[in-house]
């Protein structure tokens, strides 16, 4: 399962090895909003230098994988960033792309479209 976040980059924490043979590195993205939201990301292995070309301050966009185990009873979720990018603006006047698993709105319909429902 694959999804996408646009943020500005508000930390980066060092690369910690958590055994010999795993790594891993955490990032926070503030995405903007009524309620601006400060989300936690984690990479791991080999993708932990992604980041590494991006500054805090930075806008990027987080492509990631939700991922959940259950140890003791408890139950963790982890969201893991497989690639950071910088993020680039859509051209102005063109509207912003649907996030995925959205639902279309209303508005989202050709006006041409009848509705063909009998109530």
């Amino acid at each position: 399962m694959s999804f996408e976040v646009v943020g500005r980059l508000h930390k980066k924490f060092d690369t910690e090895k958590k055994t010999e043979s795993f790594q891993a590195r955490e990032f926070v993205i503030e995405v903007e909003g009524q309620y601006p939201q400060f989300v936690k990301f984690q990479l791991v292995q080999d993708r932990c230098s992604v980041i590494d070309n991006h500054n805090e301050g930075d806008t990027i966009k987080v492509h990631f994988d939700l991922r959940g185990r259950e140890w003791q009873g408890k139950y963790f979720t982890n969201l893991n960033a497989w690639r950071v990018e910088a993020n680039t603006a859509p051209a102005e006047g063109a509207p912003p792309p649907a996030a995925e698993g959205a639902f279309p709105s209303l508005s989202d319909a050709p006006a041409s479209v009848e509705d063909d429902l009998p109530f």
